[in-house]
């Protein structure tokens, strides 16, 4: 499916809409993350969206079909890909996006809804279409405690990334320096840390979404 007129910048999604919340990857620009999700809100300040646990999703794997988490770290950027479908495992994850934020901030929680962790995921600023977002994942992270504490995640990643020649020193420093503005909204303990979102919970009576066939169909863009 495709399509190329532009969706009104007034358009916004209600809790309760399912959408997609996708990644393209970084050597070859196609969608190979593509994951269901359940607007909580929608507003011109915060996109924040629920996947609930069992949520059929698309990941990368290597070509044989090992995870990529599994690929020793010197080639796993340059060994042939492809995709699956294949279950959310464990408890499901809260995301919040602000819109042109170089990140989007993901809660964890143990089951029982015991809070983990908040996950701050480096990636390209969302952009939006008819039936959800699209991103560029940036390989480097900060893990976030309930003690405030923080740490950074990925730094072999990051820099076997830029080795592998995913992203140029330009765009490798302008991460680093976005990943520092948030260290910097973690140390002030700023939004969205700071409103409460550990204690959210989904309304139960959402349905899990489903995974579409056309899941990297070409999007619809909107300006929203």
């Amino acid at each position: 499916m495709t399509g190329s007129a532009a969706v009104p910048q007034s358009r916004r999604w209600a809790p309760g809409d399912h959408i997609l919340w996708r990644y393209r990857g970084n050597a070859s620009g196609d969608v190979h993350i593509c994951r269901p999700v359940t607007v909580v809100e929608d507003s011109a300040e915060l996109l924040a969206v629920w996947m609930a646990p069992g949520t059929e999703c698309v990941k990368p794997v290597l070509a044989d079909g090992t995870p990529v988490q599994q690929e020793p770290l010197a080639t796993r950027y340059t060994a042939p890909r492809t995709t699956v479908r294949a279950r959310w495992f464990g408890t499901g994850v809260l995301k919040l996006a602000r819109p042109a934020e170089p990140w989007s901030v993901w809660l964890f929680w143990e089951p029982g809804w015991r809070f983990k962790n908040w996950y701050v995921n480096l990636e390209e600023p969302r952009a939006r279409w008819s039936d959800g977002v699209d991103s560029q994942d940036h390989f480097l992270d900060i893990a976030v405690g309930p003690d405030r504490s923080w740490r950074w995640l990925d730094e072999d990643e990051f820099a076997e990334a830029q080795r592998a020649g995913l992203m140029d020193a330009g765009q490798a420093r302008r991460v680093r320096e976005a990943g520092e503005s948030a260290v910097r909204v973690i140390r002030a303990w700023g939004a969205p840390f700071s409103d409460g979102w550990e204690d959210w919970r989904p309304d139960p009576r959402w349905p899990v979404p489903e995974l579409p066939a056309d899941w990297d169909r070409t999007p619809v863009r909107t300006s929203a």
